[in-house]
């Protein structure tokens, strides 16, 4: 019996890593296609295609165009950072998302933010700085500075439609990234913006993505504490 309280992909997802963890699907065994899977769950060909992508990133699987999908062999199989666009994970919660702006400019890098993209002090580079919400409600403080040459359109997104980290997993998809988390208590500018107390403990992620031969972007995103949580999956 499937799981009716998880999305439709997300069972798909559980029912193949049933058999690749059961060991009935060895390394280089296909994979049921899109079409199958379309035929066995009853769902979309985009639903299939993002379980299947989904398990490509987490390194579960292979796919290469003109072979259909195989299981990886164990080598390729580790723990991931999976970047998330948030829009997409508040309408997974069946919430309506939305983003307000507070800046979206060109300015030149300090040295701290030269440094981190690789840059020279000076350097013209894209800096936003967003309220991400969730029915309304701020859940996400975004500073993010990007690297020109990794996304030139940068400042061209219409944000409130497509968040910062859409656009540059679609311009500037990511090779390498690098993160922290820890706990801290918010600035008064976000604590101000994400209508919260300054006394109120927050999750905050630092984020590094290089894209090829540049550093794309680096970014610091603010959670209080209660409203979110970060959760994942790793697969030995």
């Amino acid at each position: 019996m499937e799981d009716t309280e998880r999305p439709a992909y997300e069972q798909v997802k559980g029912w193949i890593r049933q058999h690749i963890a059961s060991g009935e699907w060895r390394p280089g065994d296909a994979v049921p296609s899109e079409a199958a899977l379309m035929s066995r769950f009853s769902i979309s060909r985009m639903t299939a295609n993002r379980a299947l992508r989904e398990l490509a990133t987490e390194g579960l699987v292979t796919r290469v165009q003109g072979s259909g999908t195989r299981v990886a062999q164990l080598h390729r199989i580790s723990s991931r950072l999976v970047i998330r666009d948030i829009h997409e994970e508040v309408a997974e919660r069946g919430h309506v998302p939305g983003t307000r702006v507070l800046q979206a400019a060109q300015v030149k890098a300090g040295p701290e933010v030269a440094e981190s993209l690789a840059l020279r002090k000076g350097a013209k580079v894209f800096h936003t700085i967003m309220i991400h919400l969730e029915n309304g409600v701020p859940i996400v403080y975004e500073d993010r500075y990007v690297n020109p040459l990794a996304a030139p359109r940068y400042l061209e997104t219409d944000f409130t439609q497509e968040s910062p980290t859409l656009h540059l997993l679609r311009h500037a998809p990511v090779t390498e990234a690098s993160y922290t988390i820890e706990a801290c208590l918010p600035s008064a500018n976000e604590a101000t913006a994400l209508e919260i107390g300054p006394a109120e403990p927050c999750l905050v992620l630092m984020r590094r993505t290089v894209s090829g031969p540049h550093v794309a972007s680096v970014a610091r995103q603010v959670y209080p504490g209660t409203r979110y949580s970060f959760s994942g999956q790793f697969q030995a």
